[in-house]
């Protein structure tokens, strides 16, 4: 049997505190793409609560999908599949939206897609440029998640390199919390950081060795702790004001987005590849996408830089990938489990 030509997918994202959902056409075409963000909801404790997020997801699932539909100004009953993030992500959170989308599926005779969060970031480069060239490297830096992958097609990934403590996002969240600056702290520190002196404060940049394809941001952390508390000192550590919080908030962010391109750069040198793609919250970052394009090491390589909306949590890539998974006849059942970890590799395991 034949998989048509043309597809329409819902796609459900509900794997932290976005409660999102979009639909898509033929795999790249954006119908809509609705996102809720719970920003607000969160601020207070600096990070994201799950049993809060999992809560407001359930307020919002119903809504946001109904808004999706019509945006996209279509019915469940023009809907080929759904496809919903089932991994990796806050358990309650997942739920909601595999509930939501096991319902919907139920209810209008629609199959069942599950998704890899992670995957679908990287997927986000064939979204924005279906003819990417391959193979090609991805970059997934986010809150949760900081890692690279030889993209060698649509659902064919092999991962190269991962964190070993925190993410990307993680190490600017908890700077921008020693800095004095407001939740979330990756735009928070790029806001500060402008008109900066990215090279005022000496701050490391931990490379894990001349071969290591993998990350680790908890030393740039603890330098900026002892930056402003020297060891042995006593009382509060200093707050930054002015130029001198302006410096700080521009040194700690070259020196992430510093570690982020020398390890592509690393990876561009050792695998033939033609193209770079990045997705997760941090690639929003406009100095990251400043250097990824005046680097004279990458300067060989097409890139794909998503619109920052496609890079942050959203439906649009579950969507996406669902496409893809829908052409390759891979369902999923009504007993779909949501799954807290990552995969180290590429496709999610489907049951047939």
């Amino acid at each position: 049997m034949f998989a048509p030509v043309s597809d329409l997918i819902l796609g459900i994202e509900t794997s932290c505190d976005e409660t999102a959902a979009a639909v898509v056409r033929d795999g790249h075409q954006v119908l809509s793409n609705v996102v809720h963000s719970q920003i607000e909801l969160h601020a207070r404790f600096r990070g994201v609560v799950p049993e809060v997020a999992s809560r407001s997801h359930t307020e919002r699932i119903l809504p946001i999908v109904e808004q999706a539909l019509r945006d996209a100004n279509v019915t469940p009953n023009d809907l080929d599949a759904i496809a919903v993030t089932h991994r990796p992500g806050m358990i309650g959170c997942l739920l909601v939206g595999l509930a939501a989308a096991k319902a919907l599926c139920w209810r209008f005779g629609k199959p069942l897609i599950g998704i890899d969060h992670v995957q679908a970031h990287v997927h986000t480069g064939f979204l924005a440029d279906p003819a990417m060239p391959l193979p090609a490297l991805a970059l997934v830096a986010s809150g949760g998640h900081t890692a690279l992958y030889l993209v060698h097609g649509p659902g064919q990934t092999e991962r190269l390199g991962t964190t070993r403590d925190d993410a990307a996002g993680e190490a600017l969240d908890k700077g921008a919390a020693l800095l004095g600056l407001p939740y979330p702290g990756g735009p928070s520190i790029q806001q500060t950081a402008l008109g900066g002196d990215p090279h005022a404060v000496a701050l490391p940049r931990t490379l894990l060795g001349p071969d290591s394809l993998d990350f680790s941001f908890s030393g740039l952390k603890t330098a900026l702790l002892y930056t402003l508390r020297p060891q042995g000192s006593e009382g509060p550590a200093e707050v930054p004001t002015g130029d001198r919080l302006r410096d700080l908030a521009c040194s700690y962010q070259e020196a992430t987005v510093d570690v982020l391109v020398t390890k592509l750069a690393r990876a561009s040198e050792r695998y033939p590849v033609r193209s770079l793609c990045i997705g997760g919250g941090v690639a929003r970052n406009t100095r990251l996408r400043e250097r990824l394009q005046q680097d004279p090491r990458l300067s060989h390589l097409q890139l794909v830089l998503p619109h920052p909306s496609l890079c942050a949590d959203n439906g649009a890539m579950i969507a996406s990938l669902g496409s893809h998974w829908y052409r390759q006849g891979q369902f999923a059942p009504l007993d779909l489990d949501a799954v807290a970890t990552p995969q180290a590799g590429g496709k999610a395991k489907v049951r047939r």
